[in-house]
């Protein structure tokens, strides 16, 4: 079991530390999964995400070549940007989601999901060893401030940010600490994801944390963000098993790299992914409503009106925000339409549900 840089002020705090992705993680602290919700929907949420990878690529032609395992548009993509991507397999399965930041012209930084980051980096390694500098990031922590006060909570920390929008990405000071930003997160908040030395992690923690709007957040609460605002949960929404177009995640693929783009193609999966762009898909995922107030989990079957099993749920929980119970999950296409009416089998009871828009809460990006 590994242990981030911030372990001891999580046990300070209070947190409920639980094993996820190898390491201890805080689920929640003393104030509960609700109402750390709320406060990050409110004001601003600090959260702990130093488990995920950060994966540095060097290389004269590193655009080029990253755009070999990917759908997006890396050439293009400015110095102090960020883009979502995703690697793919040979049959257009994902697998693993990620952001691309890039640095300079021939330097970039990848997040990736915690769980994924080894094989993430033997993947790189195997495809680009040879011919790009690969690193993966031992010695950096990684904190995500999110919410409405997030960007006046950076700025009485010493910077101006009312010139950097969503997904820019900058090196900037911060508490006098030298830190790697990006206008990001996993919320539909506005907010932060900052990567700092994690010998400067606890310093730059408290100093956040000395905000009278931040509170702590664990990964409870950042289950349940994520699912109100309808971005997907690697492992669950996306899989090696399931395409981009499937998953509802079209517009991560580059208009550069699809048909009759100046890079079409060219990527692992395309000739299976690129055909499916025009709706010429079986199955999505697509939000849903149950009817009643109890929760419904992944893995629930769902049914059409007259008892046949046409998808499953790979996500369910209860949104602090609405008051409700909410979900996703894949369905087949012919009953993917708004206020389709469906059941999900719940320990052999058939529970009301309907078909409903993404996401649940409205995203509030910062785009000046």
């Amino acid at each position: 079991m590994h242990y981030t840089a911030l372990y001891d002020l999580h046990i300070a705090a209070g947190g409920k530390m639980v094993p996820f992705a190898g390491y201890e993680m805080p689920v929640n602290y003393s104030n509960g999964i609700i109402k750390e919700h709320l406060h990050t929907r409110e004001n601003a949420g600090l959260f702990d995400v130093s488990h995920m990878g950060q994966i540095h690529v060097r290389g004269e032609n590193a655009a080029a070549l990253l755009e070999t395992l990917m759908p997006i548009d890396v050439i293009d993509l400015a110095s102090g940007k960020q883009r979502y991507g995703l690697l793919l397999n040979d049959q257009g399965g994902v697998i693993d989601d990620l952001m691309v930041a890039r640095l300079t012209e021939t330097e970039f930084v990848l997040v990736v999901n915690a769980a994924c980051k080894d094989n993430d980096f033997k993947h790189l390694s195997n495809k680009l060893g040879d011919k790009l500098d690969l690193e993966l990031d031992q010695d950096s922590s990684l904190l995500a401030l999110q919410g409405p006060s997030a960007g006046a909570v950076m700025e009485q920390l010493g910077q101006e940010l009312s010139g950097m929008a969503f997904m820019d990405y900058r090196e900037l000071d911060f508490a006098g600490i030298s830190c790697k930003v990006s206008r990001s997160g996993y919320t539909g908040e506005d907010g932060f994801e900052i990567s700092m030395p994690s010998d400067r992690a606890v310093d730059l923690a408290q100093a956040i944390l000395a905000q009278d709007s931040v509170m702590w957040v664990g990964l409870g609460a950042r289950d349940s963000l994520r699912l109100e605002a309808g971005l997907s949960l690697y492992g669950h929404e996306i899989t090696e098993s399931t395409t981009p177009v499937e998953a509802s995640l079209s517009w991560a693929i580059s208009k550069v790299r699809r048909s009759g783009g100046d890079r079409e193609g060219g990527f692992p999966g395309a000739d299976v992914i690129l055909p499916q762009i025009p709706r010429s898909v079986t199955r999505r995922i697509v939000g849903l409503m149950p009817e009643g107030r109890a929760p419904i989990r992944d893995g629930a079957i769902i049914e059409d009106k007259q008892g046949d099993a046409i998808g499953i749920v790979t996500s369910g929980g209860f949104s602090p925000s609405l008051g409700h119970p909410i979900c996703v999950g894949y369905v087949d296409i012919e009953h993917s339409s708004e206020q389709t009416p469906l059941n999900a089998v719940v320990r052999d009871r058939r529970l009301p549900i309907s078909v409903c828009r993404l996401p649940f809460v409205e995203r509030r990006y910062y785009r000046p």
